[in-house]
């Protein structure tokens, strides 16, 4: 396979941007409280499909998202910033609320030159924003002290508010092209360098390192406007040196579908599956394996418009979320904005001249 930009009825070259952000968005609860590095939702629709141009490329997100969770949740929260002590055995009958309002900020490379056959392009991405997160409810069970075990019972009231920036989120994909085939791999991680305690409820970096990398694949038609896509992807943590805590290993599948009714206007669904496979583990680890899991699903819009000689995609999707296990559910929204280089226009051919 070579790749090449595609050449289409439809002004799609560059509509990879709707699923090629990487954003922390759900990190700001921390690992500990059944959240993952990895946001549910970061790829959609034509994850797959290579650039029209090289170049820089800038990508900007606002992502919205209420969620929240029961007594097991709450639990593992109340343990992760130390609000049981060691010596107290304590079931929890609370529940979790948290807001996030963020804006990430992507600056993208696309080489010219290809890499094994395939279109290669690095990234970075900052974010910045706040987090608004509450716990309620009451703590009962026994605590042990030198003079035996005694009844414990607490009712707490945590609110916990935080506006400052995230960890850095670097990025390398490579993109092959096939006619309406398009694959991609895509390696990525987390450089804890945002907002973070260990004992507070809200924060926007997760405190430790994280890595991540996958696979996907987008069939699209130019001809009739269709297309399908998923990326299945894998995170690796590393322990948080502030909790001895470790999240086990993750998996993700994103998915969408999509159809452009116009050469400007998509309209499609968008889903993902989020499932913990191997279990949390270290000296910190209070709450036992406590494997997470959610799905979500729901509609997207995109429209694409000429910026000056450049190209705007505007997308934006929803997710309502399901069947969530240790871990927050609730709804989120992504509005992007994406600028990246037009393909070239291709000369005019010349008449040859002929002398007598």
């Amino acid at each position: 396979m070579r790749c090449f930009s595609i050449a289409v009825d439809l002004p799609l070259k560059v509509v990879a941007v709707a699923a090629l952000l990487l954003s922390p968005a759900h990190t700001a609860l921390a690992d500990e409280g059944g959240v993952s590095f990895w946001v549910p939702g970061l790829y959609g629709s034509l994850a797959a499909v290579p650039q029209q141009a090289p170049g820089w490329s800038v990508t900007t997100i606002y992502w919205h998202d209420s969620v929240s969770a029961g007594r097991d949740v709450s639990r593992a929260r109340e343990f992760q910033i130390g609000g049981i002590p060691a010596n107290v055995t304590a079931n929890v009958n609370a529940n979790l609320n948290s807001n996030l309002n963020l804006g990430f900020l992507i600056a993208n490379y696309t080489f010219a030159t290809p890499l094994f056959g395939a279109q290669a392009s690095a990234g970075m991405m900052g974010v910045y924003g706040s987090n608004s997160t509450s716990l309620a409810g009451a703590l009962t069970g026994t605590v042990t002290t030198p003079g035996g075990t005694f009844p414990f019972s607490r009712f707490d009231s945590i609110n916990s508010s935080l506006t400052a920036f995230g960890d850095l989120y670097p990025q390398f994909t490579l993109k092959w092209n096939a006619g309406v085939n398009n694959f991609m791999t895509y390696i990525t991680g987390d450089l804890p360098a945002g907002a973070y305690q260990s004992n507070r409820l809200a924060n926007i970096g997760i405190g430790h390192w994280a890595i991540d990398a996958g696979g996907g694949y987008t069939y699209f038609d130019p001809k009739t406007g269709r297309e399908a896509s998923a990326v299945l992807g894998f995170t690796y943590n590393f322990i948080d040196p502030a909790t001895q805590y470790q999240n086990g290993v993750d998996m993700h599948l994103d998915w969408g579908a999509s159809q452009f009714l116009t050469k400007q206007i998509q309209v499609g669904l968008v889903g993902y599956l989020y499932q913990q496979l191997s279990c949390d583990s270290g000296s910190g680890d209070r709450v036992g394996c406590f494997k997470s899991r959610v799905a979500g699903v729901g509609p997207q819009f995109g429209y694409i418009f000429p910026v000056g000689d450049m190209q705007g995609y505007l997308n934006l999707k929803a997710y309502g979320e399901f069947a969530n296990e240790n871990r927050p559910a609730g709804w989120n929204l992504w509005l992007t904005f994406n600028l990246s280089p037009t393909a070239p226009t291709p000369a005019a051919p010349t008449r040859p001249r002929f002398t007598k």
